[in-house]
């Protein structure tokens, strides 16, 4: 692994957070893998090597209490979900290298050898604990087949997470007031000899490891709170009949935990990939192993994709196992937020989301709900869905901008030259401006921004309509053809640059451009240099890559999905017997909201303001240009901000909500007439206005400049 900018010398791999092989995928879930894509096309378009690897989750008790349910075995439970993911992805052209599962040879055999390499270095020793038992059913009780209260906050918990309340990782034992998830008998705790990580003698390492992390700010910050409240050991062992055996010795008949298992997959996965190209394609030890070859001493770049619900396994356990076995560390964790639905959160045994089979079935195209996806916030932040943001976003910045401009300048082209307009070369201001935006996405890369990289894009669509507005090329076709040929070369330039840059995005539109372009192979296969060579290809006539979404068509979605999600709650009073946590989605490694949110929200204030006394507030849009920590302060940020007349000092509590390498580009609204404050010896001159406890930055829905003002 190297810390050098993108692209590196040494082999990457990307991976998503394994999907947990015990449901339907909805558009939440589907936040990551796309990012995951994104991110993995983005460096190949750099020109970095590049794997990207992922694989259902297998193990673990929600897989062995559904097959019980459903009277088959956990294997052909899993299994099927698994066969289903993997239809699933291409769909939404998420394209993986390789797409495993934690049950298969490669995964067991790879993680029986690394716990035996842990064991043979000391890290692993037995341990008497206390474990949930029913006494009725004459069973022991691991992980979620146990429920109780956390010992930490108090709030209702799963057997290895307090999911509703503090999101701590609990230890077998550790819950209280145990109650059998499969029955409803209260449990006891009994006495069993179970297996520890020694993830405590990695305290210090681990502190240096966050250090050196790069990604989401998220993904550096938490886990530094457990770090400094002390690390425990890890136990790594269950008792169940489903799982991964336990290798050596194993009188109890134990299997690894899940989490054991599950990141090695990205090893199992890659592996799985070099065996089916080649190591002289991609060589899966120089990329894992530490000192595998003299090119790649320290390993290879690896970037994980994940939800920022597991961020402590990514960050604490999975590198702490990886340090003492001798593989390479991660390069960066990106830990994107949660998905919430129309404000709401997912709530799948109400039927209250929007199905990934669902989405396509209404006859929609993936490229567009992974721009919404990849581009509606730092990837960090949560965002919400609704038909009617989806909308907006597609008819304006993919119709309206992207779409528009490459409509006008190719239909043009073709109409009024046979093949692409020959000029003596790109203008210098074109050429220019396509080279700031290939340097916007080579920092979009390196800065771990999925939305920058689309916003890279649409403000190079956004430029080519000014400079067709601008230079009206219909004019001169018939007076100046050399000059309107000129200009149409450029405008079919810029669009060939798009092509190539929003490929990560928009795989299949941008195929479908570059075949309209006349180009030759195809745009998944070049690099980021392509977009700075001239158009040579025949232009064919073009079609309107994105469609609009008709307001009708809008209303017709949510009344499907009200009248779902109030047939699914009658559904739910009629049942007396539904659990109370019913709501709460099965996935260990989900990564999307499952649950109303628990937010208290204030009342509305009873005192008014007068108009007067409103317009007294100088409230304006402006956009960070600079954001930087704060020495000393816990969670203050300096930004520099263009208010158009001026660029001001502000002091913001955004840090730890927000990454700050994200801020810089950002639009803003602004309390202008603030009374000046000095903080931390820094004076902040406004206010950045922020909703709720996550600070939701206030922005503007369409282009506003700087300095203007909200009225």
């Amino acid at each position: 692994m190297s810390h050098d900018d993108f692209p590196t010398e040494h082999p990457a791999v990307v991976t998503c957070g394994l999907p947990y092989a015990n449901g339907d995928l909805h558009i939440g879930h589907l936040r990551t893998y796309v990012g995951g894509d994104v991110y993995a096309r983005a460096l190949e378009r750099l020109g970095q090597e590049t794997a990207f690897v992922s694989g259902s989750d297998m193990h673990g008790t929600p897989v062995a209490v559904n097959a019980e349910q459903e009277g088959v075995s956990p294997e052909a439970f899993a299994l099927d979900w698994h066969e289903r993911y993997a239809e699933t992805f291409p769909k939404f052209n998420v394209a993986f290298d390789n797409y495993g599962h934690t049950h298969d040879e490669t995964n067991t055999e790879i993680t029986q050898a690394l716990v035996r390499d842990l064991e043979e270095a000391g890290h692993v020793y037995e341990k008497e604990i206390m474990v949930a038992y029913d006494p009725v059913d004459d069973q022991y009780l691991p992980d979620r087949y146990v429920e109780g209260t956390c010992p930490y906050c108090g709030a209702h918990a799963r057997g290895d997470e307090c999911d509703e309340g503090c999101q701590r990782h609990l230890e077998p034992g550790e819950v209280e007031d145990p109650v059998s998830t499969i029955t409803g008998n209260p449990a006891e705790y009994r006495e069993r000899t179970h297996e520890f990580f020694e993830v405590s003698e990695f305290s210090e390492y681990l502190s240096g490891f966050l250090d050196r992390l790069e990604g989401t700010s998220n993904a550096r910050n938490q886990p530094r709170e457990w770090i400094e409240q002390g690390l425990q050991d890890w136990c790594i062992t269950r008792d169940m009949d489903w799982g991964i055996d336990l290798p050596g010795e194993n009188p109890q008949d134990l299997v690894l935990y899940v989490w054991v298992d599950a990141p090695i997959e990205y090893v199992s996965s890659t592996k799985q990939y070099s065996e089916r190209v080649g190591s002289d394609v991609f060589d899966w030890e120089a990329a894992w192993k530490e000192g595998a070859d003299d090119d790649h001493p320290e390993g290879g770049e690896i970037v994980h994709v994940i939800g920022r619900d597991i961020i402590q396994h990514h960050t604490i356990f999975w590198p702490a196992m990886l340090e003492a076995t001798g593989h390479a560390e991660p390069r960066a964790v990106m830990a994107s937020g949660f998905v919430t639905l129309g404000g709401k959160g997912f709530s799948t045994s109400r039927d209250r989301a929007v199905w990934a089979d669902e989405y396509l079935e209404e006859g929609f195209h993936p490229d567009p709900l992974r721009y919404y996806l990849a581009t509606n916030g730092g990837f960090q932040q949560d965002v919400d869905f609704s038909w009617e943001k989806f909308r907006d976003r597609v008819n304006t910045e993919l119709v309206g901008t992207v779409g528009n401009f490459l409509y006008r300048s190719l239909l043009f082209a073709h109409r009024n030259y046979d093949d692409a307009p020959i000029a003596d070369a790109t203008s210098e201001e074109v050429a220019e401006r396509i080279d700031e935006a290939i340097a916007d996405v080579e920092a979009a890369v390196n800065d771990y921004s999925v939305r920058a990289l689309g916003d890279a894009v649409t403000d190079l669509a956004r430029f080519g309509n000014e400079y067709i507005q601008h230079n009206e090329p219909w004019k001169l076709v018939d007076d100046e053809p050399e000059e309107a040929a000129r200009v149409i070369h450029d405008c079919v330039a810029i669009a060939k640059a798009i092509a190539v840059l929003f490929e990560p995005i928009a795989p299949e539109k941008c195929e479908r451009l570059w075949d309209q372009l006349g180009e030759e192979g195809s745009v998944h296969d070049v690099t980021v240099d392509a977009a700075r060579e001239a158009p040579e290809g025949d232009l064919s006539e073009p079609e309107e890559l994105f469609e609009k979404v008709e307001d009708d068509r809008v209303e017709e979605l949510n009344a499907k999905l009200e009248a779902r999600v109030a047939e699914a709650e009658d559904g739910d009073a009629d049942d007396e017997t539904e659990d109370e946590s019913g709501d709460e989605e099965d996935h260990e490694t989900d990564d999307t909201a499952t649950e109303e949110p628990m937010t208290d929200i204030d009342p509305i204030s009873d005192d008014r303001i007068s108009f007067e006394e409103f317009q007294e507030l100088d409230v304006r849009v402006g956009r960070i240009e600079e954001a930087e920590e704060i020495e000393g302060a816990d969670d203050l940020l300096k930004l520099r901000v263009d208010l158009g007349a001026e660029t001001r000092t502000i002091v913001a509590g955004l840090k730890g909500l927000h990454a700050v390498e994200e801020l810089p580009g950002t639009k803003v609204v602004v309390l202008a007439n603030m009374e000046k404050a000095e903080l931390f010896g820094v004076e902040s001159n406004g206010m950045v206005l922020a909703a709720g406890e996550e600070a939701d930055l206030l922005t503007t829905h369409e282009d506003a400049e700087p300095g203007t003002k909200v009225l």
